[in-house]
């Protein structure tokens, strides 16, 4: 295998990291709860590059993220696609966007779309759904999915509940069985583990070909026994695939913390690079 594919990071440069953990101060406020101040100062494009190439990631996928306040009602973060391909376009064979959906942009979102996977490269969609306050099976979700399923990439969605001051019921992973039905031929990938309903989520995606469970945020050492048994056996295998959503998680202790699972190499390689080959259609 040609290396580790991280499924989530966020953007990394200074600049965006001081956007939304800085500037934004219930974002703030989780980065200071989990005392993870360090990891936010950001890195230049070489710097990326070269943490990349220390630790053996080969590709590395970033969202142009779109979060909304609960508190406030109020966007917390909207980068644009634009801003994202700035910082990617010059690896298009390492760095990939993903493109955020708001829900509320409707069609002009749905071009959007359409532009960012068309025209910038874009390998997939991307769902923060708490703060929009809409179930992920909502039908303003729909035209996106459509899009999606046309254009033949994977829509990312957090599943589970939120850390941040917003309900969580909109990510149960039981909404997106519902979806899977509906769109046979989308590839969902459910992330966050789905805690703290991580079997149910392991149900809809032993279900459903085409529903994969991503393991962002959630260090390793936490995984629920569950999950580690269904990623490490023949009916999880390629089902479940690595993403750190730094700087929740960092390379070092989250592969570390991987390796310490006792994984059959098989099952090791799926979740490191072979399930999100699976999802996902990167430029040759």
């Amino acid at each position: 295998m040609a290396g580790i594919i991280d499924i989530w990071h966020q953007p990394y440069t200074p600049d965006m990291m001081k956007r939304c953990y800085v500037d934004d101060e219930e974002q703030g406020k989780v980065i200071e709860w989990w005392g993870l101040g360090d990891r936010v100062k950001g890195r230049s494009p070489e710097a990326f590059l070269a943490d990349m190439d220390r630790h053996g990631i080969d590709k590395v996928l970033i969202p142009s993220l779109q979060i909304r306040s609960f508190v406030h009602q109020r966007m917390q973060w909207a980068f644009s696609a634009d801003e994202i391909h700035a910082i990617i376009r010059d690896h298009p064979q390492r760095l990939h966007g993903l493109f955020g959906i708001n829900p509320y942009s409707r069609m002009a979102g749905v071009r959007a779309l359409d532009r960012a996977v068309r025209e910038l490269g874009f390998v997939g969609a991307h769902i923060h759904p708490y703060g929009f306050e809409l179930p992920i099976d909502h039908r303003r979700y729909y035209p996106f999915y459509t899009k999606c399923a046309e254009l033949g990439v994977p829509v990312v969605i957090q599943i589970g509940h939120s850390a941040e001051a917003m309900p969580s019921e909109t990510g149960r992973p039981i909404l997106l069985d519902t979806i899977a039905l509906d769109f046979p031929e989308l590839r969902l990938i459910a992330a966050h583990t789905g805690w703290p309903w991580v079997e149910e989520l392991i149900a809809v995606a032993w279900k459903h070909p085409n529903v994969f469970i991503a393991t962002t945020a959630h260090a390793p050492r936490y995984w629920k026994p569950e999950l580690v048994s269904f990623l490490n056996t023949a009916r999880g295998m390629g089902k479940v695939m690595y993403g750190s959503d730094f700087p929740v998680l960092d390379w070092p202790g989250s592969l570390e913390q991987i390796r310490a699972l006792g994984l059959k190499p098989a099952a090791l390689g799926q979740l490191l690079e072979g399930a999100a080959r699976k999802a996902f259609s990167f430029p040759p």
